[in-house]
């Protein structure tokens, strides 16, 4: 802790009010960046940082938050200059020499189950526990949503990992959480004209989505999107996370008119609704005269692997794909893979950005103070970090990038080579207005933890 100027509390509020301040000759500067150094929740004093990783290591989202841990590890190996460097050398900022603002970079991991209550249990320890200056992970938005709102408590920054609800960045969006990760709504901007061009505009949908924040911004982007084409929409259907067993839920489709099932899932629910549906027959099945197609919107090379077979052919949108040809993703796929054995996933690449992001802007701004930093990473504009040109826009803290539009691949040529990119929605395409979400981002007052 720092000294205490007499007729100060630690949180440097002078008890006697202004006039005592300039009473006592001690200088307005108190109030400077550089004063308050140490009053902010887990001001770093010794030689190294602590970062928060929070990921799901259990649950239906576990083979996500694998790959995830697997990034964040890779993500302190670089930014401690160990290894070949991964994204630093392509990153447009040249901030990042080596640790963050001096000190070596440590961290602490926990798993949040897929549960928002444990994420924001684990978060908790690990800020109060730990002295983790910065909280990053999930791989569900109502996780991140979680975990964010207590980031905004405590005045601790998240930068949020994989979280693709519309109401991370709109009606859920704090000061204090940044999201690298697109949204719902950029999905069905990029998704819609391609189901239009293969499927055509006379089609009848049906919805089966995860009962929580993401599923049901999913539906709703996809509905618009979709229905912007001719299609109609029946009833969707909400399932619970971590089903396993979706049978109950496929069978009412067979009979219900609806020519294309849509499967707001993710993580092992999608894989397995995908593959049950294949299961039921539902790829071989004619309805109103056209083949039934299956569509998963937002899909990962690691659900392709699970559900094998059943993914070939099936359309969804992604945030990232290791077989980009741009030199940056070309790096970090050949990183990742030399130290796994494995490419990357999105949740991998998003998860690894993140960190690099917080610690530039941390460096940007001379200072781990969290105001500071949130005016780093507000309207900055970056590259060379796999997604082109990117904005993370101040008034939402939501990146915007290409989306990318991906198909699960008729013929793979390997184990890992499972998606192809069918087409690219620009940056520019998948900006919005961000009052159509709503919310506020509330104050940057530093808390104490």
């Amino acid at each position: 802790m720092t000294n205490t100027p007499k007729g100060f509390s630690r949180r440097g509020v002078l008890k006697t009010g202004l006039a005592g301040i300039l009473a006592t000759g001690v200088s307005p500067l108190i109030f400077s960046k550089t004063s308050w150094a140490q009053e902010f929740c887990n001001a770093p004093t010794g030689d190294a940082v602590t970062l928060g990783f929070v990921m799901p290591l259990t649950g239906a989202y576990a083979d996500e938050g694998a790959d995830q841990q697997r990034a964040f590890m890779l993500a302190v190996e670089h930014l401690n200059g160990e290894g070949d460097g991964g994204l630093i050398p392509h990153f447009s900022s040249k901030t990042l020499k080596g640790g963050i603002l001096g000190k070596k970079v440590a961290y602490v991991t926990g798993d949040d189950q897929t549960k928002p209550d444990a994420g924001r249990d684990t978060a908790r320890r690990m800020i109060e526990r730990d002295g983790a200056t910065m909280i990053s992970g999930c791989s569900s938005s109502g996780v991140a949503i979680a975990e964010q709102a207590l980031c905004q408590e405590m005045g601790v920054i998240y930068m949020a990992g994989l979280t693709h609800s519309n109401d991370t960045t709109g009606k859920d969006k704090k000061r204090y959480g940044f999201r690298h990760f697109f949204n719902a709504y950029q999905s069905g901007v990029a998704l819609g004209p391609i189901l239009g061009e293969a499927y055509g505009k006379d089609r009848v949908a049906y919805h089966l989505t995860a009962d929580y924040t993401w599923g049901w911004t999913q539906e709703e982007s996809m509905i618009k999107a979709t229905e912007a084409l001719g299609w109609k929409t029946l009833p969707p259907v909400r399932t619970p996370v971590n089903a396993g067993d979706f049978s109950q839920y496929l069978t009412p489709v067979l009979n219900s008119g609806a020519d294309v099932l849509i499967l707001n899932h993710y993580g092992f629910d999608g894989v397995n609704s995908l593959t049950q549906a294949v299961q039921f027959g539902m790829k071989d099945k004619q309805v109103n005269g056209k083949k039934l197609e299956l569509v998963l919107p937002l899909v990962s090379d690691l659900m392709a692997k699970g559900a094998g077979e059943a993914m070939k052919g099936v359309y969804g949108t992604g945030n990232w794909d290791w077989q980009l040809t741009d030199e940056a993703s070309k790096a970090f796929t050949k990183s990742f893979g030399a130290k796994y054995g494995q490419p990357p996933s999105q949740i991998a690449h998003t998860s690894y950005v993140q960190t690099l992001l917080y610690a530039d802007a941390c460096e940007r701004a001379g200072t781990f103070y969290p105001p500071e930093v949130i005016k780093a990473l507000e309207d900055f504009d970056f590259d060379g970090m796999g997604n082109g040109p990117t904005t993370y826009r101040g008034s939402d803290h939501q990146c915007f990038k290409e989306v990318y539009a991906v198909r699960g691949k008729d013929n793979p040529a390997n184990a890992f080579d499972l998606l192809e990119v069918v087409a690219t929605a620009s940056k520019e395409s998948v900006t919005y207005d961000p009052a159509i979400f709503g919310g506020e981002l509330g104050p940057d007052t530093p808390a104490m933890c």
